[in-house]
């Protein structure tokens, strides 16, 4: 499990044998951000930004600006504005409304469906950098009709509540309308009741998972890593934006930390999670999408005083794994389960399975330990 990488430092170098990484020669502010520089400007020599606005680009994409905020280069910000030019701003395009579903799709008729409005997260970020309504009016228009609509029922499957409740906080405070967060509110108690666990403190990917009806090849609960991934990143981002006196918001914040400690239980001793959290035999070995969020929502806890320091030791064995494991020395991460739902029992994942949202995951979680380092900098004076 131990690779050699070079790490540039300044105008010098340092040698180390990443699986064995301690958390002090991590916590160094200029070798996290190059882990950043290696990690996206690999991604971006290698894939051009004019593909469509679907969840897997667009998830790349929050880990892009959240690479832009800690790094200010101005080549990522391009990159992710190409690519909303290119999407004309837009989700899934239809504008007939009498069409418009929120059940699975990939076609443009498939308006109100979650996975075709995550693109709103970036195009709001680009607002904020430079300020064009033709960038937001899209998000506006979609998200204004939903919430005219008397359905509930929108997020019916984990992955939803990272793609759109964090643009529901981020509209809110561009409008100023109390909707989003009502909204927020009702469509993730939804979706709580259909898919959370109140035993375990995870969640279902959807509906279909949840036991008994569904189990582990070993009779046990089936919890999908990405699937509760998504929820505790997105938990993050909303806690991130969420006013101080919201009325709901102990629920948000409840489910966050219940999450957190049952995630830190089923950690491996390498670092990282396997795909099926509770049934490490049922599709064993390291799986990155799930790791990388969930190292990312450990470490904004960390940030942000929702976590005590019990939760260090397990967000940096899971950035341990992250750089010293799925961290290819040219800059490609690998060990990205492929696009699913599940996890599968004998299904190949290695060091050449990379993804656009696997990506997206590992920038969030460098990001944030990016933010962790300036902290402790801040606080050693």
């Amino acid at each position: 499990m131990n690779h050699i990488v070079t790490y540039i430092v300044g105008l010098g170098s340092v040698v180390v044998p990443t699986g064995s990484l301690s958390a002090q020669s991590l916590l160094k502010e200029e070798v996290v951000l190059e882990v950043i520089y290696r990690v996206n400007d690999y991604w971006q020599h290698h894939y051009k930004p004019e593909e469509r606005a679907f969840w897997d680009v667009a998830a790349y994409h929050t880990g892009n600006m959240a690479a832009h905020a800690v790094t200010q280069n101005d080549r990522y910000r391009r990159y992710s504005e190409a690519w909303a030019e290119h999407n004309e701003w837009k989700g899934a395009k239809s504008d007939d409304r009498s069409k418009w579903k929120y059940n699975y799709g990939e076609t443009d008729e498939h308006v109100l469906f979650g996975d075709w409005q995550i693109c709103f997260q970036t195009y709001i970020d680009l607002f904020h950098l430079d300020p064009d309504s033709t960038k937001i009016r899209r998000a506006i228009e979609v998200m204004e009709y939903q919430m005219s609509t008397p359905n509930v029922d929108y997020w019916w499957w984990a992955d939803g509540l990272y793609m759109v409740m964090p643009v529901m906080t981020k509209l809110y405070h561009l409008t100023g309308s109390p909707d989003y967060l009502q909204k927020l509110y009702e469509y993730f108690m939804y979706a709580k009741n259909l898919m959370y666990d109140k035993e375990e403190h995870l969640f279902y990917r959807d509906a279909k998972y949840v036991y008994p009806k569904h189990q582990s090849v070993n009779g046990k609960k089936d919890f999908w890593a990405r699937g509760d991934g998504w929820v505790f990143a997105g938990l993050a981002k909303v806690l991130a934006d969420l006013p101080a006196d919201y009325a709901h918001r102990a629920v948000f914040e409840d489910i966050y930390r219940d999450m957190a400690g049952a995630i830190i239980a089923c950690q491996q001793p390498e670092g990282y999670w396997t795909r099926s959290m509770l049934d490490p035999a049922h599709a064993p070995g390291p799986e990155t999408s799930g790791t990388a969020f969930f190292t990312y929502g450990l470490l904004w806890g960390l940030n942000n005083g929702y976590l005590d320091t019990t939760y260090l030791a397990p967000a940096m064995k899971g950035w341990d794994y992250l750089t010293g494991f799925a961290l290819q020395p040219d800059g490609r991460v690998g060990y990205v389960q492929p696009i699913g739902e599940r996890a599968i029992p004998g299904q190949t994942v290695d060091a050449t399975s990379t993804a656009n949202f696997g990506v997206g995951a590992f920038l969030l979680a460098a990001s944030e330990l990016v933010r962790y380092v300036r902290g402790q900098q801040d606080t050693s004076f």
